[in-house]
């Protein structure tokens, strides 16, 4: 059975080739779009594990970073300052910048930002020189091909790169507190405050002291901690609706091609159907036979289609470092199985058709 199937697969090479295409799109798709999902999410708790201890936010505001500014005063920060165990609070402003690449824009004051979450280091240049100096950090830089003294379009206002940081804290670009608030017109606004405790283990006192105080009853106030464990895919409203979206668009791809491909090839097949029950094989066999001959083109699929995602997810990370893609040996497995399992139902129907042909009229068709 193993020779007739690859002497069939090799006697039809294009259309075994367009089915091995098509499982490798479906894996290719499921990969990469849970990849660039699960990596932005990834990439966004690793650069703000390092934001001190608390995070302070206003009411309405989204789970993700950045996905909504929600401005309060920036005098909240005196109030969480006062609270038992705080050594430092910054207050930082939040907005997405659509110029040059899709991020979010940070808005620090330098010196107390740095008590929070620990100074700056500095591949080139230094801290802001003026109100229309902007730090990047390295990745951006090396992403963008900019450095110290490069301008930087945002908000419709240039700015000049002053300082190339290490990443891990926080944003790609920075721009002084006070220079964002005046170009967005929320002067004495912020979006977040980070708090450094005396040590982690009063995070939780402070939380529940901020929570206590009157009139921020319903702010967003959680432990770095926590809100690191809070960021998963299943918390995230519309992250599973949208990778389950793309999944199924993948599957219906692979679906359609293998049915057609398997469909036509029984069509073609149909005298050597009837030789072979002729033989004495039965419906089991035939049936055996196309669905063990769609796994193996899942299969080259599955493997050409893991291959080239590691390929593209390289092709990407030069040309655009800032876009993280994370491929996991977990999504892998549930990729190959998705591929194999929509292979199968796509040849199911085809395979029962050819099992139930008549052996007479097989052999009697031209």
């Amino acid at each position: 059975m193993n020779q007739m199937i690859l002497a069939n697969l090799v006697h039809r090479p294009v259309r075994s080739l367009i089915s091995v295409i098509a499982v490798a799109v479906e894996v290719i798709l499921i990969l990469l779009i849970v990849g660039l999902f699960t990596g932005m999410l990834e990439n966004s708790k690793e650069r703000t594990r390092n934001l001190g201890d608390v995070m302070v936010r206003p009411p309405g505001s989204a789970m993700l970073i950045g996905m909504s500014s929600a401005p309060v005063s920036q005098r909240y920060g005196e109030v969480i300052q006062r609270q038992p165990h705080v050594v430092a609070v910054t207050p930082a402003y939040w907005q997405l910048g659509t110029q040059g690449s899709i991020d979010v824009i940070w808005g620090i004051d330098l010196p107390s930002f740095e008590a929070v979450a620990g100074p700056f280091v500095y591949f080139a240049g230094g801290p802001f020189s003026s109100p229309d100096s902007i730090l990047v950090d390295d990745v951006y830089a090396s992403s963008n091909h900019v450095g110290v003294g490069s301008h930087v379009t945002l908000f419709n206002h240039t700015f000049t790169i002053s300082g190339v940081v290490q990443s891990g804290k926080g944003g790609r670009r920075f721009l002084p507190l006070t220079t964002i608030q005046e170009l967005l017109g929320a002067q004495n606004k912020a979006s977040v405050f980070f708090v450094k405790a005396e040590s982690p283990a009063y995070a939780d006192a402070i939380v529940t002291e901020i929570k206590n105080y009157q009139g921020m009853q319903t702010w967003s106030v959680m432990t770095i901690r926590e809100w690191l464990s809070l960021m998963t895919p299943e918390s995230i409203p519309g992250f599973s609706t949208a990778v389950n979206i793309a999944i199924g668009v993948a599957v219906i791809i692979g679906f359609i091609v293998i049915f057609q491909a398997m469909y036509a090839a029984v069509m073609e097949r149909t005298r050597e159907i009837g030789i072979l029950k002729s033989l004495g094989a039965g419906k089991a066999y035939i049936v055996n036979l196309v669905l063990r001959e769609t796994v193996l083109l899942a299969i080259v699929g599955i493997v050409l289609g893991i291959a080239l995602s590691y390929v593209a997810r390289g092709v990407i990370h030069s040309r655009i470092a800032t876009i993280p893609i994370l491929l996991t040996a977990k999504w892998n497995s549930r990729a190959t199985l998705i591929a194999v399992c929509g292979a199968i139902l796509g040849a199911l129907y085809p395979a029962i058709k050819a099992a139930r042909k008549d052996p007479i009229d097989a052999l009697a068709y031209e």
